[in-house]
């Protein structure tokens, strides 16, 4: 399901009512994977500041950049964020050779919830511990009533009934996590979930290690 500027807007006033989010349950879309794509961007337009700083992990001087834009609904994210990425982590970004980015891509409306509570938890490792507990216990929350099982989520991360309402109420974190979205379709052409760029280069698709490997090994042997 995509997601338009204007359905994105016209539900802002809803989403930022705890009773948005929880009306809005049942409506959870996904988009379909599309093949990989040979689209490539500039690197200085890749990494220019938008709405909301970067949630980096890796080394700064990494010769190897991946930015992900992923939804937190959407099930070819988690199984990419519970298979490949662990691998990923080991093999490339704890090693240096990686620096790796994630980015909020939300297909519906309960997956901006989702990056909201992520956002609210913190920056750096506990941004990605909310994200990596959020994707392993995806069939746990992306339900009819999500509510109650966010609930029990965000208490592991520390969170309040008091906190995590005023999170889900945010409405100024919520226009930039739709901001983010906003400008990787119209400045990147991102269009389904999970989305790579490699150094730049577009990758659609939830990749294997294999896959992965593919695509990072030869920026390294050329760097």
């Amino acid at each position: 399901m995509t997601i338009t500027r204007r359905k994105f807007l016209q539900s802002a006033s809803t989403l930022a009512l705890v009773g948005g989010i929880l009306a809005a349950a049942g409506e959870a879309g996904l988009a379909l994977i599309r093949p990989a794509e040979a689209d490539a961007v500039p690197m200085i337009e890749l990494m220019a500041p938008g709405a909301l700083p970067d949630q980096v992990m890796g080394a700064s001087e990494a010769p190897v950049t991946i930015v992900e834009y992923a939804s937190m609904t959407c099930p070819h994210c988690a199984h990419f964020a519970n298979t490949t990425f662990p691998e990923l982590k080991k093999r490339y970004i704890d090693t240096g050779k990686v620096k790796y980015i994630f980015r909020e891509f939300p297909l519906d409306r309960l997956a901006v919830a989702g990056s909201l509570l992520a956002r609210c938890a913190g920056e750096g490792d506990k941004y990605f511990a909310m994200i990596e507990l959020l994707f392993n216990q995806q069939d746990k929350w992306v339900v009819r009533d999500p509510v109650p099982h966010l609930m029990d989520l965000a208490k592991q991360a520390g969170f309040t009934p008091d906190t995590f309402n005023a999170c889900l109420k945010d409405q100024a974190m919520f226009d930039k996590i739709v901001k983010v979205r906003e400008d990787a379709a119209a400045k990147f052409k991102v269009e389904s979930t999970p989305t790579f760029f490699i150094n730049g280069n577009k990758v659609a698709g939830a990749l294997t290690i294999d896959e992965m490997a593919k695509q990072i090994d030869p920026l390294l042997k050329s760097g």
